[in-house]
């Protein structure tokens, strides 16, 4: 599997990211810087965490802009893998590619903790190793993080099964306790808790490794 890591200036957990996906996993991965365009013999591409252009405006808002996302949108239409963790699914959401967006938390103050959350399915490629109702073990670190939709885009997105991971103890405030969900294909995931940081025991959990570990399949195969 080959991986590209988007890098935007602010971008904190690239290298968390590579760490696993070059480090613990073994797999080709480049870091690819965010006035690039070139995604050409990627299977991933993942859209990390941190603070993308210093979160002026809102999060998101300028790298949504960047020649690397617009390569990405052109490339998740074409079927690639898309993983946005944190301030990536708040790019996500910017560009697009996901419905809804995310807002300050519920009680205005940045969370850093360790949260429980549920998959919702496991028959999507980033939960093929987790069992349906299994409950993680992940850490967040966000300021921004309650989802919010609509009732309409809330109940599609039920209805079409995209929520993938769920909080147990909604840290945030986010809609219908929602951690994580997909577009309608599937190949696009975007999630506000970081399964890079809890991918080797010495971190704590390798609750996260699982979802990287899962896309080697579909890929061999």
């Amino acid at each position: 599997m080959n991986v590209g890591v988007i890098v935007f200036p602010g971008s904190n957990c690239d290298r968390d990211v590579q760490w696993v996906t070059a480090g613990l996993l073994g797999q080709p991965t480049r870091m690819v810087w965010h006035e690039e365009r070139d995604l050409s013999g990627l299977d991933l591409v993942v859209v990390p965490g941190g603070f993308s252009y210093g979160d002026y405006l809102r999060c998101g808002a300028i790298a949504r802009f960047s020649p690397a996302m617009q390569a990405t949108v052109a490339f998740a239409e074409a079927g690639g893998l898309v993983l946005g963790i944190c301030n990536g699914f708040q790019i996500l959401t910017e560009v697009g590619l996901l419905p809804g967006a995310l807002v300050r938390n519920r009680d205005l103050h940045f969370r850093c903790e360790t949260t429980p959350l549920r998959v919702e399915r496991s028959d999507r490629p980033w939960s093929r190793t987790y069992r349906q109702g299994q409950i993680l073990n992940l850490p967040i670190a966000h300021g921004e993080g309650r989802y919010h939709a609509d009732p309409e885009t809330l109940a599609e997105l039920e209805a079409n099964g995209q929520v993938l991971f769920r909080y147990l103890e909604n840290p945030n405030g986010s809609c219908n306790d929602i951690a994580g969900i997909t577009n309608t294909a599937g190949n696009v995931l975007g999630m506000m808790p970081h399964p890079e940081r809890a991918a080797e025991a010495i971190a704590g959990s390798v609750d996260g490794l699982g979802l990287f570990s899962g896309l080697l399949e579909p890929v061999a195969a």
